[in-house]
């Protein structure tokens, strides 16, 4: 497993932009898949976004266009543009790794956006 500490979130009103942060501990942060998932207030847990190790990268249809993943491997981060930001958005954001399990296997503490109208 990985450690994994994101950062970023905060308070922001509709239609603006934030970017989210997921620093990576150990040296084979450029063999994972990397993703961020959100839970909003009394819902599941979903699925947001990933980037592979080659870069190639899945949405969800509902942040498709406005938010954007990416990765810097020397750097060991991943990150999440997000814009046009909607009050739906609001969720506590966490960073995941799959380390080769076929699975996200480790994740972050979460950080929290909180999207106004």
């Amino acid at each position: 497993q990985v450690q994994l500490v994101e950062s970023g979130g905060g308070l922001v009103q509709a239609g603006g932009s934030l970017r989210l942060s997921c620093a990576a501990s150990g040296s084979t942060f450029g063999a994972n898949t990397m993703g961020w998932h959100r839970r909003a207030p009394g819902k599941q847990r979903e699925f947001i976004a990933q980037i592979s190790r080659s870069g190639s990268t899945n949405y969800v249809d509902t942040v498709k266009g406005r938010f954007t993943i990416s990765r810097d491997n020397a750097k060991n981060t991943v990150y999440l543009q997000m814009n046009s930001l909607k009050p739906e958005d609001t969720a506590v954001y966490y960073c995941a790794a799959n380390t080769g399990r076929g699975y996200f296997d480790s994740w972050g503490q979460g950080t929290q956006v909180t999207v106004s109208s």
